[in-house]
């Protein structure tokens, strides 16, 4: 959802970014997202069926700029992977686009109702808009 979230709004404000999301587990490789993150991305007007889930790499480090996670235990898997301290600085809380310094989790809707997907496509809109509000600014 965060990744269609961000292509979308990037695209709209003409931001050229490349921005791609995973997991880092492997146990939905290659798998489209849940139905119901779909039918809640369709609701709010961006369409990610086409994503397909794949698992993080190391090459991930020297490809991205940012590496955003979205809850604490990903954020230690994907800091303990990290070769240098220099790729470890690029890993941060997604949620704290939005609420600096906060450490907010994304929480996982997938257990819940369509209701939590909505609480969560909130959450990445606004976290979305401060990163690109942020990437504007430092382009100029």
């Amino acid at each position: 959802m965060a990744e269609g979230v961000l292509r979308t709004k990037a695209k709209e404000k003409s931001v050229s970014l490349e921005i791609d999301s995973c997991g880092t587990g492997d146990w939905h490789v290659g798998e489209a997202p849940d139905k119901r993150a779909q039918l809640c991305m369709k609701d709010h007007g961006y369409d990610i069926s086409d994503l397909r889930a794949r698992q993080f790499r190391i090459e991930d480090y020297d490809r991205f700029d940012h590496i955003f996670v979205m809850d604490k235990e990903n954020y230690k898997n994907v800091v303990n992977l990290a070769p240098t301290n220099d790729h470890k600085k690029k890993v941060d809380m997604f949620l704290n686009l939005s609420h600096p310094g906060e450490n907010r989790v994304v929480p996982d809707p997938y257990f819940g109702g369509a209701d939590g997907f909505d609480d969560v496509y909130e959450m990445l809109a606004s976290a979305a808009e401060a990163f690109l509000i942020e990437t504007d600014e430092s382009a100029r």
